[in-house]
């Protein structure tokens, strides 16, 4: 699909671009773009410009979301297609995006972007074959193509998750220049197409798969073989557990995931906010 190269609002740009346009300004400084690239807008009485093209004054905008020019209007970027799947801007710029409520990424401490580059920083990517097995809104695959990264091959099963890479410029474009044709993304559920991956043709893989109620099967003894079958010898993984549940019911899942990885080839270790491993 696409990339959208239009704006992309929040409540305070609005507030921001409305303050400058009543107190007489000419033209407003900041980013259209959630932080990605610095502009300016040319301010008039009934619209504003922004790269050659005039958009009307937004009002009444929501809190906790990101708005697109969409058919004559600034509309959410939210789909609900059984699921309510929604872009959510961050304090960071770079956005995550939640699902029926539930926040994706990581946002709390930094920026979602920085936390996947801390992450990618563990299995050393620079010229080599990465695996992403749920790629999200992309940023394991961009700080990889960052990273210098051979080739990284993607899987995202959720067409609106995909829709939603297209509006956000910090997710990496398979097509752009810039990436060299190194990405490839697929929409597939890697839980199946993984069995298409060919053994040993991976050095790296990066796995970040939704929590365990809703893909348990990509928490599986099963999946871990798998994983441990495309990976070569001494070939690293991250695996984002996070800790669910542990407070409530004192269920330690990293450590679970950890076990089931020793088991199926890896000598594992915890780090961060998940697990490292790698293959014996």
């Amino acid at each position: 699909m696409p990339h959208y190269s239009g704006p992309l609002l929040t409540r305070p740009v609005a507030e921001s671009l409305l303050a400058a346009r009543d107190a007489g300004a000419a033209e407003w400084s900041g980013s259209l773009d959630l932080g990605f690239s610095a502009g300016v807008a040319s301010l008039r009485a009934d619209a504003w410009q922004w790269r050659d093209r005039s958009y009307p004054y937004p009002h009444k905008l929501k809190d906790r979301t990101i708005y697109v020019w969409d058919d004559g209007a600034f509309e959410p970027a939210a789909r609900f297609s059984g699921s309510l799947i929604k872009l959510v801007p961050t304090e960071w710029g770079a956005p995550t995006f939640e699902i029926d409520g539930i926040k994706m990424l990581p946002t709390s401490k930094e920026s979602p972007f920085e936390d996947a580059r801390r992450k990618v920083a563990l299995v050393e990517p620079r010229g080599k074959a990465v695996l992403d097995t749920c790629g999200g809104l992309g940023y394991f695959a961009a700080c990889c193509l960052e990273a210098g990264a051979a080739h990284i091959r993607s899987f995202e099963k959720n067409h609106d998750v995909l829709w939603l890479r297209t509006l956000n410029p910090w997710s990496p474009d398979p097509d752009a220049p810039a990436g060299g044709g190194r990405l490839q993304l697929a929409h597939a559920d890697v839980s199946e197409a993984i069995a298409q991956v060919a053994d040993a043709s991976m050095d790296v893989a990066l796995h970040d798969p939704p929590r365990f109620g809703i893909a348990g099967e990509l928490y599986s003894q099963a999946f871990y073989g798998q994983l441990a079958r495309v990976l070569r010898r001494g070939g690293r993984l991250f695996h984002y557990t996070g800790s669910p549940n542990k407070l409530t019911s004192g269920r330690d899942v990293p450590r679970e995931v950890a076990r089931r990885l020793e088991t199926a080839g890896f000598k594992a270790q915890l780090a961060l906010d998940g697990v490292l491993a790698q293959r014996r």
